[in-house]
């Protein structure tokens, strides 16, 4: 009984993706396994088809004015065969039996094999997924002037928090995601993938001085979510910020203590670490991780975790993008390598099994392995006990963008919220700090880690070869020795 129950939500998105994908232009799973095996019959390793339909609608508040509102349908299909370390790809918005026929026969001449005909594909199985979020349709839980009034209320509120606040900038996202996809080991697997976002920006000025501060957050599920509470949490964080901005001088430079906040500087992780540990670069010797599985990578008691099972997160799945399900992936525990994140064809290459981290940004990009929700463990320590432990130090608690270098693992990111601290107590705000390091050697210099692990608000895009896609990450209070800070003092 429990095993129907639990099977329901992945049979009812599989139903739904199919009338929307599939029924309107005459396919069926007949066809699709026809096509695979049109491309399977070259000699392929591996074949896959990845139907989308995307409905997104964005609206932008500007000077107390909603100045653009937009809606968007694409929708498509992504057709590959994979040979080796070949990939062979193909793509069409057109999803009419005859243009899947023409991509199909485009990719599979990656394999020269002479083979022609049908080969027989494994039999048809519906893939085991998760239920981590609602199936709906996000754009419709508010109606239009609902979703005006929300932004509206940011500026009003905004504006009432401080007289010094005098440019209010929000934006509203939501997107609606089905994905089917059919493989050629018989995999049968769909999505329904809601997702929401609210971005809060604000200038503050006081005697001819401008800074920004920002917030906001999402994840998936409706519009309800950003109540008033959210709206005034998101409000009184970006104007915190700009406001202590107004106050901040120049950042000291110098090898220092760095005390990193939770949350969201969790992104120095994702970049100088996660990408490190994705397959394609380990599997190619690119990363600094390459080859290093059981050997200690970082300080005791880090332990990272890659998880795309966290009900609602911006970075969960139910099934990624080659319809296999997410996991909780243990990448370094108690500062030991445990394991890369994989797509099939790294893990086919590397002879391990896919971690559930395939990803594109659409039917149009082919899948790579790529991160979820990342994830640094809580430690022992109270956070007000790290911040005391500084005798001279930054204690940062956002950052802006940052870089890696995957083969070097140097990374620079720029803090836009950090404070100078002496003798274990906060100075003042200081502005332009920015860290300089290596991901691998930053690591083996965290000395103390909070109790304090918590996720970012919902915010996160990581890109990687030209493909964005949503992600998470997260961490406690970080101590860190002898990082280098560029400043501006």
């Amino acid at each position: 009984m429990c095993g129907m129950i639990a099977r329901e939500p992945t049979l009812a998105r599989l139903a739904s993706a199919q009338s929307l994908l599939l029924e309107p232009y005459g396919l069926n799973i007949a066809k699709l396994r026809r096509a695979l095996s049109e491309i399977m019959a070259h000699g392929a390793h591996d074949a896959d088809l990845y139907f989308q339909s995307t409905r997104s609608e964005g609206w932008s508040l500007e000077e107390g004015i909603v100045k653009t509102g937009s809606f968007s349908i694409d929708q498509g299909v992504g057709v590959r065969a994979v040979s080796g370390e070949k990939t062979a790809f193909a793509y069409s918005d057109d999803l009419s039996w005859s243009a899947l026929l023409d991509a199909a026969h485009t990719v599979r001449s990656i394999s020269a094999q002479g083979q022609s005909g049908q080969v027989r594909l494994p039999r048809s199985k519906v893939a085991r997924s998760r239920s981590l979020y609602p199936g709906l349709d996000p754009i419709g839980t508010l109606d239009s002037s609902a979703k005006v009034a929300l932004l509206e209320q940011v500026e009003r509120l905004a504006k009432a928090k401080d007289p010094r606040v005098v440019q209010v900038m929000a934006g509203l996202a939501s997107e609606h995601d089905v994905v089917l996809v059919a493989r050629a080991d018989g995999t049968l697997a769909a999505d329904v993938r809601p997702l929401v976002r609210l971005s809060v920006s604000v200038i503050a000025e006081y005697n001819g001085r401008r800074e920004v501060g920002s917030s906001g957050g999402g994840g998936r599920f409706g519009l309800a979510y950003f109540d008033a509470a959210m709206l005034q949490s998101y409000v009184d964080e970006a104007v915190s910020a700009a406001l202590t901005n107004l106050d901040a001088r120049p950042a000291p430079a110098g090898e220092m203590v760095v005390v990193l906040g939770p949350g969201w500087p969790g992104v120095l992780l994702h970049e100088a670490v996660g990408h490190g540990l994705e397959g394609d670069f380990n599997r190619k010797g690119s990363s600094a991780f390459a080859g290093r599985i059981g050997q200690r990578v970082a300080a005791k008691g880090v332990t990272v975790l890659d998880d795309g099972t966290l009900p609602d997160r911006r970075g969960s799945l139910n099934i990624d993008d080659e319809g296999c399900p997410t996991q909780k992936n243990v990448l370094i525990e108690d500062g030991i390598l445990r394991g890369y994140l994989q797509d099939a064809q790294n893990a086919r290459l590397l002879g391990v099994s896919p971690t559930g981290n395939a990803r594109r940004e659409s039917y149009a990009h082919v899948p790579m392995p790529r991160m979820t929700n990342t994830y640094m463990l809580s430690g022992d320590r109270a956070p007000e006990e790290i911040i005391a432990s500084i005798e001279r130090g930054l204690y940062a608690t956002h950052f802006g963008g940052g870089q890696v270098d995957i083969t070097s693992g140097k990374f620079v990111f720029s803090a836009s919220l950090a404070y100078w601290v002496e003798n274990g107590r906060i100075q003042y705000p200081v502005k332009g700090a920015t860290l300089v390091g290596s991901g691998p050697d930053t690591l083996t210099r965290v000395c103390m880690i909070g109790n304090d692990m918590r996720l970012d608000s919902g915010v996160g895009v990581c890109g990687k070869e030209g493909q964005s896609v949503p992600v998470g990450v997260g961490q406690p209070t970080l101590r860190i020795d002898g990082l280098t800070v560029g400043g501006t003092a």
